[in-house]
């Protein structure tokens, strides 16, 4: 600084020499030439205060800044569930400025991301609901999650789809057996749920814990109803042997009969 001191020095110097230099050779009287020296005297004096002036300005909008930014890290640290941001001591005004203002640029985007997963998860949550018929996940949504809160959210979604694969499969499986049983029995559907279940779009039928029990129950009665069937055909088919040997039915005849 003394150095700059030193060369401003100089340089007023300087041009204060030339301009005497000029005043001489032009023959301005020496009652003029202090006043113009007066006049550069103040017209330097004030482009020094107005330079001080915005120096000082460009300080107080970094205090100023440093001020909102402490605010701003207060009201994020607590929404993000985070320790207070602690600051250097010995760093400058313009060094602290610059770490808050770049904290609060990350911790904004960590709020936004946040929510956004939150957001995401939401909207999977609500479509998995409306298929498998249970309950939203509960979760504080006029808040900012916590790395917990999105964790939890995470492992339950995944075990919503998990549950889907393994409903999913347990119908399109109990399905294909059903419609196959139908065939065999001759059997149209008769109510809504089982012109559900044969319908061609699965992805329409509503997965329900309820709905499962009843397409296993379904499966179940036409199996019962085979089984009947087989076992009347079998004491018909008894009943028939019975009475060829009563007649003494010939093999040959037996057989195209048969």
């Amino acid at each position: 600084s003394e150095v700059l001191a030193a060369e401003a020095a100089s340089c007023l110097n300087r041009a204060m020499a030339a301009l005497r230099d000029i005043w001489e050779e032009i023959g301005i009287p020496e009652e003029q030439r202090l006043e113009r020296t007066d006049v550069v005297k103040k017209h330097i004096k004030s482009l020094l205060d107005m330079m001080v002036a915005e120096e000082e300005s460009l300080k107080e909008r970094l205090l100023k800044s440093i001020a909102l930014c402490r605010k701003e890290l207060d009201t994020l640290c607590k929404e993000l569930q985070l320790g207070p941001f602690e600051t250097e001591e010995e760093s400058t005004i313009l060094q602290m400025e610059k770490n808050l203002r770049t904290r609060v640029e990350v911790l904004q985007k960590q709020k936004r991301d946040r929510k956004q997963e939150l957001k995401a998860l939401q909207e999977q949550d609500r479509d998995l609901c409306d298929i498998l018929c249970t309950a939203l996940f509960s979760i504080d949504t006029g808040s900012v999650p916590s790395l917990e809160d999105l964790d939890l959210y995470r492992r339950h979604v995944a075990s919503l789809n998990a549950l889907k694969e393994q409903r999913r499969e347990e119908f399109v499986s109990n399905k294909r057996q059903i419609i196959l049983l139908m065939e065999e029995l001759d059997h149209t559907p008769d109510t809504s749920f089982e012109r559900d279940v044969v319908c061609e779009d699965e992805e329409a039928f509503c997965l329900s814990k309820d709905n499962i029990v009843a397409l296993q129950n379904l499966l179940q009665q036409l199996e019962a109803r085979r089984a009947l069937n087989e076992a009347v055909c079998t004491e018909l088919r008894a009943r028939i042997v019975a009475l060829w040997e009563r007649l003494q039915i010939p093999d040959e005849e037996r057989e195209s009969s048969a």
